[in-house]
Order: C-alpha cells, then sequence, then structure tokens
C-alpha cells in the first residue's frame, strides 16, 4: 500500500525515545527509515523487566518499527564516510544529541547541506540549540519539571507530579515529525531544504495553554490540579459504590442533563450553581452532592447510564482494560506481528487514520544491524567492502536471528 511519504528517505541517528518516536511516525506513514545505532544498540533497547529481551525490549520495540537497522561506529573515519554517503541520498535526517555533537563528527546541518541542499535536518534537544541551557543533557523527567507542568500536576497531599508516560520525550517527537512535515512542504514550493530545531523544553511549555492563561490573568501560578479541572465543575474524579470514574459537564447542556440523570433536576435552579463560575466557586458543596448520588451505583453503571442520557463520562481503567476495552480493540490501537525474538509481538496501533494513503507498520522493531548489508548495497558498496567494514570493526556483525 502506498504512504504519504513514500519515496522520502530519513536517515535517523536518534535514541531513546524523544527523537525514535518521531522517526517511526515518519516510518509508518510510508517513508524509508534507516536507524544508525551504536556497534552495542540503541540503549534503549536494554530497559526491559525480562532478561531475556535485554537487546530487543519493548521500551525499544515502542518507538522503532517501520525502520531499517544498521549498527555502525560512526567515530571511525569509515563510518562517517558511511553516514555522509547515506545523507547525500537523502530527504530528511534527524538527531538528537547536545549541540556541536554532530558538528564534531562532521554532521552537522551545514556540512550535509553543501552536497544536498534539498535536505531537511532536524535537531531535536533538551532545552534547544542556543541558549544558557542548551548544553545540558535533556530528559523527560527534567522537561515536565522546567515546563511548568509537575507544578499543576498531582495532589494537595503530595504536591507536584511527573506524567505516569514519558509526556515531554513524547510531546516533543510529535512536535519534530511536524516540523519535518512542514519543512517537507515549504521544499516543494522553494526547492530547498532547512533546518528543523524542537526541544524538550519548548514542546512542554506550548501545552500549558489555559494554564498558562490563568497564571495571565491572575499574575498568581496555578497549584497543582488534581483531578478536577480549575476551570469547570462538575469536571474530574467522583468516587461511587465500588471505585470512581470521570465525569466531564462541560457546558451547560451537559449539567442539566447530569441534574436530570441523577435525580437532582432542582440543581439547575440553585444560585450556587447558577452557571460554570458559580460551579466553579462552590465545587466543594458541588461535590458533597454528587459524591451522595454516586455512591449508590458502581462505576461501570455510571457510565453506561450517564452516556445513555448525553452525559460525557467514562471509566478509569489500568492497562489490562485498556487493551481489552471493545472500542481500542476495534480502532485498531493493538496490533500484534510475528517477531523473531518477541514470537509475537504487542505493538500499539496507529491514531491517526487517513482514508486515502492510511499509516501502516511496514516492519516490526528490527533485530541489531539486520538491515545494514541490503541498505550498503542499496548505497553503492560491494559486497567486499561490507565485508571490510565488518572485518574493521566498523559495522556490525550479522544478527543470528536473521542468518
Amino acid at each position: 500500500m502506498t504512504g504519504p511519504l513514500d519515496g522520502i528517505r530519513v536517515l535517523d541517528l536518534t535514541r531513546f525515545l524523544a527523537g525514535p518516536f518521531c522517526t517511526q511516525e515518519l516510518g509508518d506513514f510510508g517513508a524509508d527509515v534507516i536507524k544508525i545505532e551504536p556497534l552495542d544498540g540503541d540503549h534503549s533497547r536494554n530497559q526491559t523487566l525480562k532478561p531475556n529481551l535485554v537487546g530487543n525490549s519493548y521500551f525499544f520495540a515502542g518507538a522503532n518499527r517501520s525502520k531499517r537497522s544498521m549498527a555502525l561506529d560512526v567515530t571511525k573515519p569509515e563510518g562517517r564516510d558511511v553516514v555522509l554517503k547515506l545523507a547525500r541520498r537523502a530527504d530528511v535526517v534527524i538527531e538528537n544529541f547536545r549541540p556541536g555533537v554532530m558538528e564534531r563528527l562532521g554532521f552537522g546541518a551545514r556540512a550535509l547541506r553543501e552536497s544536498n541542499p534539498r535536505l531537511i535536518y532536524c535537531g531535536v534537544t533538551g532545552f534547544g540549540q542556543t541558549g544558557p541551557y542548551s548544553g545540558r543533557p535533556g530528559f523527560d523527567q527534567v522537561g515536565q519539571g522546567m515546563s511548568g507542568f509537575m507544578s499543576i500536576t498531582g495532589q494537595e497531599p503530595t504536591g507536584p507530579t511527573r506524567a505516569g508516560i514519558a509526556l515531554a520525550d513524547l510531546y516533543c517527537a510529535m512536535t519534530a515529525c511536524r516540523g519535518v512535515l512542514y519543512a517537507l512542504i515549504a521544499r516543494e514550493r522553494t526547492g530547498r531544504g532547512q533546518d528543523v530545531y524542537v526541544s524538550i523544553l519548548d514542546s512542554m511549555v506550548s501545552l500549558l495553554t489555559w494554564s498558562a492563561g490563568m497564571y495571565f490573568e491572575t499574575g498568581t501560578p496555578p497549584g497543582v490540579a488534581g483531578n478536577h479541572h480549575p476551570l469547570a465543575s462538575p469536571f474530574g474524579v467522583y468516587p461511587t459504590k465500588d471505585g470512581s470514574f470521570n465525569l466531564c459537564a462541560g457546558n451547560e447542556v451537559i449539567w442539566r442533563r447530569l441534574c436530570e440523570a441523577i435525580g437532582k433536576p432542582d440543581l439547575v435552579d440553585d444560585p450556587r450553581f447558577v452557571n460554570g463560575n458559580a460551579r466553579v466557586a462552590n465545587r466543594p458543596a458541588l461535590n458533597v452532592i454528587l459524591t451522595e448520588a454516586f455512591k449508590r451505583r458502581t462505576s461501570s453503571e455510571w457510565v453506561e447510564y450517564l452516556n445513555e442520557h448525553g452525559v460525557a463520562c467514562g471509566p478509569i481503567y489500568n492497562l489490562a482494560e485498556v487493551f481489552r476495552d471493545p472500542q481500542v480493540l476495534h480502532n485498531q490501537m493493538l496490533v500484534e506481528r510475528p517477531h523473531p525474538v518477541h514470537g509475537t509481538v504487542k505493538l500499539l496501533g496507529i491514531p491517526i487514520k487517513l482514508s486515502e494513503t492510511p499509516g501502516e507498520i511496514r516492519r516490526v522493531p528490527p533485530i541489531l544491524n539486520e538491515h545494514a548489508d541490503e541498505v550498503l548495497k542499496e548505497a553503492g558498496y560491494a559486497p567486499a567492502e561490507i565485508a571490510r567494514l565488518r572485518d574493521a570493526g566498523v559495522l556490525g556483525p550479522r544478527p543470528a536471528a536473521r542468518e
């Protein structure tokens, strides 16, 4: 099946998560992504709870499908020559080293574009290419904290809390992906490549939206939001007979439906709850009333009943429940594919559904160095040259799982 990025070559010099998750999406939509790994592999390959998956962890699998792998020592001149040769044929080069590293290796944007003026060069960093923190190492949790995100996440007793996923890394990856696509569109008009620079810090700050607006309006930084929306009510987590569920009465129509559904239509005319701002101001009193009502049924009963009445709400799943949910399965957000190490590898599905040129998991996560020989042959290397690179320790060995 033809993807929207068919014919686009991406040279992937990223590792861990913020870079690889970006290139994975490009690969899912048709780009030929060649992942250059160190001889011992992207170190995320080893981050696993199961010793038998060291080298092929689910951490790695979650951000590296739809790619080809080559293990290469880029610190040696012969390894650098391979990268330069591949970059001359590439549409996009993506890296997530600290500023200056690529230049020292001879792979900076200016150097690569001398022989390939159409090249789009994407650099992903923790804090930016320049500025007082540009040389610092950047990690997800640092970005969550410095962006202000953690200061508005959590409960009053515990204070600031990180997201349960690597949100800063992942959103930075999505931002980088958008930047690359914008640059590809611009190249159609200009015929020239350009630099695309994104950072974990900038990406997370850009998500603050109405939380930043609260600060801009009042001059006072908002505190932890807990499980209730700071600007809407009732909008949050409510206890039930057997647990809790999410309720989102985010407008007046849904608020009226909720009051009717729980048998308290008089709340609509209660002056304490007459509009959204009043309900936010009187949230504690309203929550007492709602909590008393919701304790009459189980969470699943309320979710079904309220949705039947047009009230937005939903369960709070653990991950086992997520991947049993009929809508998640219908949307193909759990995909299974044969894999030489995992047997059957479970992968997350593709969230963007295109009607004419849909994304596709084109390759399972690669074994380290799985595609080196075919990539080099395509780049014009003769078998004897490939053997020489391998014998010199520049190119990694052929993976046993694929021999």
